[in-house]
């Protein structure tokens, strides 16, 4: 098990390290220098444009050769320092993601979960129900068809402007401050709700027709005829195809993450819900390097501890998996 564990975490170093030096490499192939948007913003103009120009590429480090600023970028990561905000500056970049990342999280987290037991849950009754099965299967296709973003404009659409129950955009509403309050809370709530839908559709429906056809699958295997003809209780057979079909959407989830980190990105864009994605729009706007870095690598972190935890879960929930490990020190 040591080895299998020492594999995982040789691959996933490898993973990271070429993950975050192509991160850092993107937005230094977008046409267009950040300092001289910083300038022409700050409307400055004569000889002042010069010294400023000069003083802040030596400020951020942008008139260092690039392998220079390659390393000087791996050096301050294990420093624990991610630079400064152009489009905030002065604020750390690392300050920036503190104040957003709680906003991923509390969207992100429940999506993922909610969207993947009830997911689990409907498609294994639909396999078993008819009337649920005719139902759900159009419904099923119809949600994992629609894009995260598209299917967040008519959310934004319908509940926004035509009935006026959530607000258009934002974290909480902007007449308030951050305060430990019900009202506080309830208003993060209230904004918080329908970047949720959007992304628990999507998701909700791509379980359910995955379950629904792996349990269909599994009551037609050998195994469940076997125990039929044993004269074993229905309910003990669909426990077994259910243990057994459930092993496939835990992989699953590890396949899906990327998809909604990327999807979760796209519905802070169309909310203007202020998490990391974001922020990402807002520092390609501003062809903010050292924000859109900071955002990559928190973006690559998540995706890969993610991915990290689901194959631990796999491990503890699946015994052939074990025993094979064990089999292998052996």
């Amino acid at each position: 098990m040591r080895r299998y564990f020492g594999r995982k975490l040789l691959i996933y170093a490898l993973t990271f390290f070429i993950a975050v030096t192509i991160n850092w490499m993107i937005p230094r192939f977008m046409p267009g220098n950040p300092v001289d948007i910083m300038i022409s913003r700050a409307g400055m103009r004569g000889e002042s444009v010069n010294l400023m120009y000069t003083y802040y590429m030596d400020a951020f480090g942008l008139d260092l050769p690039v392998w220079q600023q390659y390393l000087n970028f791996w050096k301050a990561i294990f420093h624990g320092d991610l630079g400064v905000s152009i489009f905030l500056f002065p604020t750390p970049v690392l300050q920036v993601i503190k104040e957003a990342l709680p906003y991923d999280v509390a969207l992100l987290l429940p999506s993922i979960v909610l969207s993947w037991f009830a997911g689990n849950r409907f498609g294994a009754m639909a396999a078993r129900n008819k009337k649920l099965d005719n139902t759900l299967l159009p419904i099923g296709y119809i949600l994992t068809a629609v894009p995260y973003m598209w299917l967040g404009i008519l959310l934004a659409w319908v509940f926004c402007i035509v009935l006026r129950i959530f607000p258009l955009g934002g974290g909480y509403d902007f007449s308030m401050q951050p305060s430990y309050s019900f009202e506080f809370f309830g208003s993060l709530v209230n904004h918080w709700v329908l970047p949720f839908i959007s992304l628990f559709l999507v998701q909700f429906g791509g379980w359910a027709i995955g379950m629904r056809n792996l349990i269909i699958y599994e009551l037609e295997a050998d195994y469940s005829h076997y125990l039929e003809a044993l004269g074993a209780p229905q309910k003990l057979i669909r426990n077994y195809a259910f243990k057994n079909a459930i092993l496939p959407q835990i992989t699953g989830v590890a396949l899906q993450i990327g998809v909604i980190v990327t999807g979760a990105l796209a519905t802070e864009v169309v909310f203007a819900y202020p998490g990391i994605g974001y922020l990402l729009l807002q520092a390609i706007q501003s062809h903010d390097y050292f924000l859109l870095q900071g955002c990559f690598l928190f973006v690559v972190i998540g995706v890969l501890l993610a991915n990290f935890i689901v194959d631990i879960a796999y491990v503890i929930v699946d015994p052939r998996t074990r025993a094979g490990m064990t089999g292998g020190a052996e």
